[in-house]
């Protein structure tokens, strides 16, 4: 049997997308065959180079369109797509194309602090201000609004009253990276 393969979309520096490359090259049911960004000057577009997986980048109005970015992936012979730190909205297109295929993290318990604007130190700051006890990760699935699809798995941390944004980042990315290979491998599993 063919092994999935997986496309991971980033628009940084791409320590998740990296620690997924890593976690597929010993393990399971897919191979990360393609890294797609929409800044040239990702470090995660290096970064994954420099592992020998196969790049692109597509700028922000092509992603926003219909039809190119979903034909690229079909020439790859992508079976699903992980989006790790990647910060345009997915195409309609590509939704529909790819149900329940498209996985995203997110570094809050959603559904608080979710929605367009709402990723990295945004939102580290927001659950610091509004005082909240804890914190954590959530894997959903992609639909066509941001942050509302199907939530798959969510992993806690508790912030405490010393807590800047950076340490509460670090504790999240720590759950990133622990947790977001592994449920990638379990959804993609469930899907054969």
């Amino acid at each position: 049997m063919d092994r999935n393969k997986i496309a991971i979309l980033v628009s940084g520096a791409g320590t998740n997308a990296i620690n997924i490359i890593e976690y597929f090259e010993k393990n399971s049911v897919a191979d990360v065959t393609l890294v797609v960004s929409n800044k040239t000057d990702a470090l995660a577009v290096e970064k994954a180079q420099n592992k020998g997986v196969k790049t692109i980048v597509f700028n922000n109005e092509t992603f926003k369109k219909n039809g190119e970015v979903l034909d690229y992936l079909r020439s790859e012979s992508i079976d699903f797509i992980v989006l790790a730190g990647f910060l345009v909205k997915i195409p309609s297109d590509i939704i529909h194309a790819y149900p329940n295929k498209i996985v995203n993290l997110h570094p809050s318990l959603l559904p608080k602090f979710g929605g367009k604007g709402m990723y990295g130190k945004h939102v580290h700051r927001a659950v610091i201000k509004a005082q909240e006890s804890e914190s954590g990760i959530s894997i959903h699935f992609v639909n066509e609004e941001y942050d509302e699809g199907a939530i798959i798995f969510q992993a806690k941390v508790s912030v405490e009253k010393t807590d800047t944004f950076k340490l509460l980042s670090q504790k999240i990315q720590q759950l990133e990276h622990r947790f977001f290979p592994k449920v990638i491998e379990q959804v993609i599993s469930k899907s054969l």
